[in-house]
């Protein structure tokens, strides 16, 4: 078989293939967490098994995602309480809301570095967000 029959059925194969998985060079943010979610979606299927016939995927995604983040500026360095902060804005919290923190007042202090919060405080948020208690350190 000639290269050109073979690039004749390849392209529209390809162009198939494309517009069903949206699989392709990653360009914007939106792009990006589709891609995210398709690699989660494909390990899942996976469940582990490195033979699956998923893995071939997860390695061409996995490749478009790394190579879209790598032309991405570095993130700024977040202090724990950055996090806390952030946190506490996503899930529409004020000061007064984390009573397994302390009093509003406390809190307050805390978020302004004027008092540091020990390791009772870091497992509670880390339980109350779902997140490991180092984040806030």
């Amino acid at each position: 078989m000639s290269t050109h029959v073979e690039i004749a059925r390849l392209l529209p194969a390809w162009e198939h293939f494309r517009q069903a998985t949206d699989i392709s060079p990653i360009r914007n943010e939106a792009h990006y967490l589709r891609m995210v979610a398709m690699l989660e979606a494909l390990l899942d299927e996976a469940v582990g098994d490195e033979q699956h016939s998923a893995m071939g995927l997860v390695d061409i995604v996995g490749d478009l995602i790394e190579d879209y983040e790598a032309d991405q500026p570095p993130l700024a360095e977040a202090s724990g309480m950055d996090a806390m902060a952030f946190l506490m804005e996503q899930h529409e919290l004020t000061p007064g809301d984390l009573p397994e923190i302390g009093n509003e007042g406390e809190v307050l202090d805390i978020l302004g570095g004027r008092r540091e919060l020990d390791i009772h405080q870091l497992r509670a948020l880390g339980k109350r967000f779902g997140v490991s208690p180092a984040t806030f350190v």
